[in-house]
């Protein structure tokens, strides 16, 4: 008996967590490649239709339009997040009164509802009654249409994700600045390196760690946007803010073509999963 309970107690440890990753995570996986390869639309009982879903994603023009969208957010959002982040951090790291305010003030929009602070944005960036362009007319410029112009748009949303998750980000690496020893500093400044010198060939190398998880978790993120868009502009105007997940959200819950929003969600994680792959090996190759 107690042979038998030296075996079968790690297995029992374990059974709470196995229980969750079969019916969290294992059972949703499987059951939406399943989908990929059937109609169905909740209410009538799955057909199979092979491979349909996936010429039909080839075929459509809302799938190129959104997957273009998604990529041109991530190509503005992405370097202003982590450069920002790295500058804050820089910034912070130094010698300041009330860091741990300033601290708290970067972080707080992280902790913030995204739902609340999509719709905090959404007034500042109205085009009669919003602050930004109240501020714009009293400089003498003009107003801006944030976000009705298909050509604004995405950057204005691009920003105001900057300023919701960097936070994150500034406190990572803000921990990564803090690990790097001062003797090194010190022995750069002996030496003649000024700070650029110093910034480029110690701090940005040392951190190339923390950098290469702030690039990934910013671009997972990045491709995760649904909320922004969906709150701000519903995916417009001429659906020039319409991201994949938005796409996939519909196809889903308004069409009701969950075969097929099933199919787009398996594109976009692989397209994730790719374009981390390349962002590390150009990151671990450059630094």
């Amino acid at each position: 008996m107690r042979r038998f309970r030296s075996f079968a107690a790690p297995y029992a440890l374990i059974a709470p967590y196995g229980l969750h990753f079969l019916v969290i995570v294992a059972f949703p996986v499987v059951f939406s490649l399943i989908l990929t390869f059937h109609q169905w639309n909740l209410l009538s009982p799955m057909k199979w239709i092979g491979g349909v879903n996936f010429l039909n994603l080839l075929s459509d023009p809302l799938f190129w339009k959104s997957l273009w969208n998604t990529f041109r957010f991530l190509v503005i959002h992405v370097p202003l997040q982590v450069g920002t982040a790295l500058v804050l951090a820089e910034i912070l790291n130094q010698r300041l009164r009330a860091k741990g305010f300033f601290r708290a003030v970067f972080f707080l929009p992280v902790v913030i509802s995204g739902v609340v602070v999509t719709i905090l944005w959404k007034q500042l960036y109205a085009s009669e009654s919003g602050i930004i362009n109240t501020l714009l007319l009293s400089l003498g410029l003009g107003r801006v249409e944030w976000l009705t112009d298909p050509l604004i748009a995405m950057p204005a949303i691009a920003i105001m994700a900057t300023w919701k998750n960097v936070g994150l980000y500034v406190i990572l690496l803000l921990a990564g600045l803090q690990s790097i020893p001062r003797q090194v500093y010190e022995a750069a400044t002996i030496d003649g390196a000024s700070r650029l010198d110093q910034f480029l060939r110690i701090t940005v190398p040392m951190l190339n760690p923390i950098l290469l998880t702030v690039v990934i978790l910013s671009t997972i993120n990045g491709f995760s946007l649904f909320i922004e868009p969906y709150v701000m502009t519903a995916g417009g105007p001429l659906n020039s803010t319409l991201s994949m997940n938005l796409y996939i959200y519909r196809q889903a819950f308004a069409f009701y073509k969950m075969g097929y929003a099933a199919t787009l969600g398996l594109v976009l994680a692989g397209m994730i999963f790719a374009v981390v792959a390349v962002q590390r090996r150009l990151i671990e190759k450059e630094f």
